[in-house]
C-alpha cells in the first residue's frame, strides 16, 4: 500500500507513500503508524481532546533528523482544528486533536510523537495537570521506581489523586490531576516544592539540579513542563525509538513490579495489552483537586 484515500468521521484524508519505513530495524512503515493512531484514537482522543499538541515529525524516518512543530503549516486543511496561544511577541497556532481523522492526517505527516499542553483551549492559562518528569541519569530504572514509589507514598498519604506513565523512553511521569483553579505560576511553583520535598527525603536517589554536570547518578525529578506553552508526551503516543514504544499509562502496581520497563509497551503489543486490560487512566479527569490541596500537604510537619 502506498497511496490511497480513507474516510474518517466525514473527512477524506490522502494517505502518501505508506510504504516508507520509519523505523526501519523493526520493519514499521509509515503506514503502520497510521493503521496505529487510526486503531488507538478512540482510547487516545479523550486525553488529547482540547489540549494545543506539539509534533515531532520525522518525515524520512527516525534513522534520519526530525523536528518539532508547533505551528500548524498553512496546508493542513481547514477541517484541522487549532488553537492560538498569545506568547511573547505575537501568538502561535497549534493542533488541537479532537477526533480520530486529525490523529491520522498528523501520521500520515511523519508526526510519530504528539505532545500535548497541560490546559485546554477553554482555560488556557489554568492548567488541569500537574506533571513531575522522573528522569535517569542512566538505564537503572529501579532508581526510577524508587523515586516512583515515595511520590506516590506522599500522594496516597496526603489523599492526593495521582496517575503514572511510561515516557516510553527512560522514565516515568507522575500526574495530578487539577480542578483549574490556579494559574501556571501557581501550580509550576507547588511541583517545584514536591520535588524539592522528595529530594531533601531522598539526596542521595534525587535530585532537581537542571544541569546535569550537577545530577551524578541521580534521577532528576523534572517540572519544567509545568509552564504555559510547555508540553508533555502524550498518553499512547509513540517514541521515535527503535522498537517503536509507546508511552503508556499504567496502573502503581504495574509501574512498581521488577519486570516493568519503559519501553516495554511497543507498537507491536500495546493492543495485546488492552485487550485484557482497560485504559488506567480512562478516570483521571473524575478525581481533580486543587492545587492548594497539594501546598497544604507540604505545609505539614
Amino acid at each position: 500500500m502506498s497511496d490511497e484515500d480513507i474516510h474518517i468521521d466525514g473527512h477524506t484524508i490522502s494517505l502518501s507513500n505508506q510504504d516508507k519505513p520509519l523505523f526501519p530495524r523493526d520493519g514499521i512503515s509509515k503506514g503502520d503508524l497510521v493503521a496505529y493512531y487510526h486503531r488507538i484514537a478512540d482510547i487516545a482522543i479523550p486525553h488529547y481532546r482540547g489540549r494545543p499538541l506539539t509534533m515531532h515529525r520525522f518525515p524520512d524516518g527516525i534513522d534520519a533528523d526530525g523536528f518539532f512543530q508547533k505551528e500548524v503549516p498553512d496546508y493542513f486543511p481547514d477541517w484541522i482544528e487549532r488553537a492560538t496561544l498569545e506568547k511573547q511577541g505575537g501568538s502561535l497556532r497549534q493542533v488541537v486533536v479532537n477526533d480520530a481523522a486529525t490523529l491520522v492526517y498528523l501520521a500520515n505527516q511523519g508526526c510519530i510523537t504528539p505532545h500535548l499542553g497541560l490546559s485546554t483551549t477553554d482555560a488556557i492559562d489554568r492548567p488541569d495537570r500537574l506533571v513531575i518528569d522522573l528522569d535517569p541519569a542512566d538505564d537503572d530504572f529501579g532508581k526510577v521506581q524508587k523515586a516512583a514509589r515515595l511520590l506516590r507514598d506522599f500522594c496516597d498519604a496526603a489523599q492526593i489523586p495521582h496517575f503514572v506513565q511510561t515516557t516510553g523512553s527512560k522514565g516515568l511521569h507522575v500526574v495530578v490531576p487539577l480542578d483549574r483553579s490556579a494559574k501556571f505560576d501557581d501550580v509550576r511553583a507547588c511541583a517545584d516544592r514536591l520535588a524539592g520535598h522528595l529530594a531533601k527525603a531522598c539526596p542521595d536517589d534525587l535530585t532537581t539540579a537542571q544541569r546535569k554536570a550537577k545530577r551524578g547518578n541521580r534521577v532528576y525529578l523534572d517540572t519544567g513542563r509545568n509552564a504555559y506553552g510547555q508540553t508533555a508526551v502524550a498518553p499512547y503516543a509513540v517514541r521515535p525509538l527503535p522498537g517503536a514504544p509507546i508511552a503508556t499509562p499504567l496502573d502503581w502496581d504495574e509501574a512498581l513490579t521488577g519486570d516493568m520497563h519503559p519501553q516495554r509497551y511497543t507498537m507491536r503489543n500495546i493492543f495485546r495489552r488492552l485487550g485484557a486490560k482497560d485504559d488506567p487512566w480512562a478516570k483521571i479527569a473524575e478525581g481533580v483537586i486543587a492545587v492548594t490541596a497539594l501546598e497544604k500537604a507540604l505545609d505539614q510537619p
